[in-house]
């Protein structure tokens, strides 16, 4: 892993937090705007949720479900979440922001984890040649069928994946309430 890559992996949680507070700082929400954006917001937890209920961290390459459609689910639903947080923040330096969070922290770390799985699972090579790094493939990876392991809700509440619902609904309880209290 290069350095950039070990640092942007370290560095994401906590810079994630310093965002958020400039982000509900900047954030000029109208109810049409969070409405709209709740509409991504939805999506990419519903995204993230089936991927953290298939994903078999550091045992197997997972293939099934989302996983069959794009190689980075959790990333998708990740970028959809921020699509809405974004929308309803009604801010174009929020959007900038965002952005630039994207390309210098999560562009590496998504590169580095792609190296890690290519050196631990022999068939990654295979895969990726076949399955989108982000924009969905219409038809399931061939591959997924011969999984018989489905959707686990014990996988996501051991990924802790109920985190990303409630810190979603925390930033969009703060964003309705600046927007009925703040004037």
């Amino acid at each position: 892993m290069t350095s950039w890559a070990r640092i942007a992996t370290r560095s994401r949680v906590p810079l994630g937090f310093l965002f958020a507070a400039a982000y509900l700082w900047f954030a000029q929400p109208l109810w049409s705007f969070i409405a709209l954006g709740g509409v991504f917001i939805v999506a990419g937890l519903a995204i993230r949720a089936a991927a953290s209920g298939h994903i078999r961290k550091n045992r197997e390459l997972t293939v099934t479900g989302p996983y069959a459609y794009t190689r980075n689910p959790l990333y998708l639903g990740s970028i959809l979440i921020a699509i809405g947080f974004v929308v309803a923040a009604r801010n174009v330096w929020i959007a900038v922001g965002a952005i630039a969070m994207f390309l210098f922290i999560y562009v590496p770390v998504i590169r580095a984890e792609e190296s890690y799985l290519r050196s631990t699972f022999p068939g990654y090579d295979q895969y990726a040649v076949a399955v989108p790094r982000f924009f969905p493939r219409l038809k399931p990876y061939a591959a997924a069928a011969e999984e018989p392991e489905g959707y686990s809700r014990a996988r996501y509440m051991r990924h802790r994946e109920y985190n990303a619902l409630v810190g979603s609904a925390l930033m969009l309880a703060a964003l309705i309430a600046k927007l009925v209290f703040v004037k």
